[in-house]
């Protein structure tokens, strides 16, 4: 073992005799422990909620939609059989977009109208699994019937049996002026996906109704495409352009929902800097015990220098004593920051037991449960740069130690 890393950690683990030098050291230690730790959960906690709120808009949202001009597809069934060819593609489904109006008794209110076919549309999106009343298999055609968001549902004050008037804006041509059409739809289904987007503006009705209350013939919009991975939908979108002939546009969810997942991840990025600030503190109070240290070493620094102890060894020997400042707050930082990410789902209950207070409301968040996703990118990068930090503190205190005049240490000892 060199003598530079002996003399390091000896100086680390001896009692010195000012103690003020070693409760600096604890505090910086604890310090990097706490920030580290922190911006852990923290990230944790921001990429379960983006997972969260990502699953639920692609609950409702399919990964890759193909939509023809002025929202017709005439030959959509080439077009769903070519996709599927795709070796990413795992399901297509047709669909109808439209704009209608819903009126019960004296509610009115807006919607998207999609028209699906149940069957397929439930390998493209899961809208099927948050169904608080009925069953999407309820959508028969000809029978007209119609599934609503909850929160919709909730404002025409509808429930399940009842009727509900669809006034679709293409208007009949007759006489004495045009005319919107009217269709009297039953209410066979509620579903609530947890985005209120969707939950207060979205109905769906069977395709074949949807084709005839909007005049489309046996055209559709487009069609809806499921990956078996989500993350490679430009990559499927790309290459379904150049495999596709006519005029067709093609986006993925990374497009259809671009400003909210940049704003989260620019909210990441904030979060990261802001807390980084805690372990820079932490960092920068090594400084102020090295040089604390180094002053209270001076004699010791002047008789390594007279044994032939060169200024870089000086240097390093301070170095490996606040790098290891650095190296074990990281450490007990990283390894709390994993636990605590692990059991947040059981941290976070018995604190609100604990203060008897909720965090997350059913009635203004959709989410009632705190998520978490830890990443080993995340860790591996904050434990880089709360290690790189410690070492950059070091580097000015080192630099004095090595500057250090054996005479001037030894003249009045």
């Amino acid at each position: 073992m060199q003598y530079e890393l002996l003399v390091g950690l000896r100086y680390t683990r001896a009692k010195r005799r000012n103690h003020f030098i070693s409760f600096i050291s604890l505090t910086s230690m604890l310090g990097i422990s706490l920030g580290v730790a922190a911006l852990i959960v923290v990230l944790s906690v921001m990429n379960g909620f983006q997972k969260e709120v990502r699953a639920r808009i692609l609950g409702v949202v399919s990964h890759v939609q193909i939509t023809g001009v002025d929202n017709r597809l005439a030959d959509w069934q080439a077009v769903a059989r070519e996709s599927a060819q795709h070796p990413q593609v795992a399901a297509a489904a047709p669909f109808v977009n439209a704009q209608g109006m819903l009126v019960f008794g004296a509610a009115v209110r807006g919607a998207l109208v999609r028209g699906i076919v149940p069957e397929l549309e439930q390998k493209v999106a899961e809208i099927g699994l948050h169904m608080t009343a009925g069953k999407l298999e309820s959508l028969v055609p000809g029978e007209f019937g119609i599934v609503l968001g909850s929160e919709l549902a909730r404002a025409l004050g509808a429930r399940t049996e009842d009727k509900v008037t669809l006034i679709a804006p293409q208007g009949l041509v007759t006489p004495a002026g045009i005319l919107p059409r009217l269709k009297q739809f039953t209410v066979v289904g509620i579903f609530e996906v947890g985005m209120f987007e969707y939950d207060s503006g979205l109905a769906l009705i069977h395709l074949e109704d949807a084709q005839k209350l909007y005049g489309m013939g046996d055209t559709a919009s487009g069609v809806r495409l499921k990956l078996h991975d989500l993350f490679q939908s430009r990559e499927v979108t790309r290459d379904l352009i150049e495999r596709l002939r006519g005029d067709l546009y093609i986006s993925d969810w990374t497009r259809s929902h671009a400003n909210y997942f940049r704003a989260v991840q620019i909210e990441k990025t904030m979060m990261f800097i802001i807390l980084l600030l805690i372990v820079a503190v932490a960092a920068f109070n090594i400084v102020s015990t090295l040089v604390m240290a180094v002053t209270d070493k001076q004699p010791d620094i002047a008789i390594l220098r007279t044994l032939g102890a060169s200024p870089g060894g000086i240097m390093k020997i301070f170095i490996v004593q606040g790098a290891l400042i650095g190296v074990i707050g990281t450490l007990i930082g990283v390894a709390g920051g994993i636990a605590l990410a692990l059991n947040i789902d059981v941290v976070v209950p018995f604190l609100e037991r604990l203060l008897n207070v909720q965090f997350l409301s059913r009635e203004v968040y959709y989410i009632t449960d705190l998520p978490s996703d830890l990443q080993t990118s995340d860790v591996v990068a904050i434990a880089l740069v709360s290690l790189t930090l410690s070492l950059l503190a070091t580097l000015y205190p080192s630099w004095r130690a090595a500057r250090v005049n054996p005479a001037e240490a030894l003249r009045y000892e």
